[in-house]
């Protein structure tokens, strides 16, 4: 009988950067596609009394229902199929019956197994209404994740990702977590690169520490997933051997992309589903409201009625949001999208510090993440054309 052509180190970590074909986007894309879907399908469940291990529970159940595996069962011992970090704790909180609380916010991880891909991704939800420095937190993080992933390119480094989120991270007041990193992804769980969230920190005693200059190249494959904590970066891991929270017990949040290096720039293999914002109006039915009840939902229908308080213009602006203008080779399509990245190079020129020339040029953007970039961003935007004006 022939040996069968299997290459046994495929779904081994080696310690090896690998390089991935275009076959092997197609794989990432329906399991990242996966991850968002049950990220998405959670989103209505996160509200006050409920316990996580029930949020858990529908996380595998969606899984399984779909033709995949939790990554995470039985990963170093690991029993559930998702982590779920709420508050103060910074990563791999274990889904328990603790029932979440009235302005709890909450991490949800979920890493589905499709035909042999890793689809890691998490996500920020609101149980109830959060407390306005927790809301900024999770923004701010959101739009780390956002800035990171905008800076992935061929000839980048991993430096320059590093970077990004760190100068916004404390520009605003917040530290990024040094003890937990982003990593290779694909066949593997975690693989190399390892991807941390600095550019570089000084510590009193072991000296200064900067990321790797290791340079991206077309094919790569990793996770993206910052942690920002409201207080100091430290860390605390506790005695179940999971669980790590900040040590001066200040909120952290996080989120995660699993993203790929392309020709071009970059391809977010987790990227949500994306909602009509036409029926997300303060009047709107409650299903409307409910469906989008996360950190990147709540945003779209919090800025909707902050536009529609500012008047035509604003809401103007924010319908480019929809994603009917980026599809297909219209005229107006063509037309939107030169025009939502002629605001994104406005909205950098005004940010601090400001970033090279090369990132300003729009073809630095792909359009997904010119697009959540003017999200995130997009209050910032209109509070400086106000003051222009």
């Amino acid at each position: 009988m022939q040996e069968a052509d299997f290459d046994e180190t495929l779904d081994m970590r080696t310690g090896k950067i690998r390089i991935h074909t275009p076959e092997d986007f197609e794989g990432m894309r329906k399991a990242g596609r996966l991850a968002a879907e049950c990220l998405d399908m959670l989103a209505p469940h996160v509200k006050p009394g409920v316990a996580t291990a029930h949020l858990d529970d529908l996380a595998r159940e969606f899984m399984l229902d779909n033709g995949a595996v939790p990554a995470t069962v039985g990963y170093r011992g690991y029993r559930h199929a998702s982590c779920i970090s709420i508050n103060h704790v910074i990563c791999h909180g274990i889904p328990s019956d603790k029932a979440l609380k009235e302005g709890d916010i909450l991490n949800i991880d979920v890493t589905p197994l499709v035909d042999g891909w890793h689809g890691d991704s998490s996500r920020m939800y609101f149980a109830g209404e959060p407390k306005v420095k927790a809301r900024r937190l999770v923004e701010t993080t959101y739009e780390c994740l956002m800035l990171g992933v905008a800076a992935v390119k061929p000839g980048a480094t991993l430096r320059d990702i590093g970077f990004a989120i760190q100068r916004h991270a404390e520009a605003q007041g917040f530290s990024v977590v040094r003890d937990f990193c982003g990593h290779g992804v694909g066949r593997v769980f975690h693989d190399a690169p390892n991807v941390v969230h600095y550019g570089e920190y000084r510590d009193r005693i072991t000296g200064v520490h900067r990321a790797p200059d290791t340079r991206l190249e077309a094919g790569m494959f990793f996770t993206i997933e910052p942690m920002i904590n409201d207080g100091k970066p430290d860390v605390k891991p506790l005695k179940d051997g999971w669980t790590a929270v900040s040590r001066d017990k200040s909120l952290s949040a996080q989120f995660e992309h699993s993203v790929g290096v392309t020709e071009t720039g970059v391809e977010i293999f987790t990227h949500r589903r994306k909602v009509s914002i036409s029926r997300l109006k303060p009047d709107g039915d409650a299903a409307a409201k409910t469906a989008v009840n996360h950190a990147h939902g709540h945003r779209d229908y919090r800025l909707r009625e902050r536009f529609m308080r500012a008047g035509p213009e604003g809401v103007q602006d924010y319908e480019l949001l929809e994603p009917s203008p980026f599809s297909g080779h219209s005229a107006a399509g063509r037309a939107a999208r030169q025009g939502a990245y002629r605001d994104i190079r406005r909205i950098w020129q005004r940010r601090s510090p400001r970033p090279s020339s090369a990132s300003l040029r729009s073809k630095a953007f792909p359009e997904n993440v010119a697009r959540e970039l003017k999200i995130v961003q997009a209050a910032g935007h209109q509070a400086g054309r106000r003051r222009a004006s």
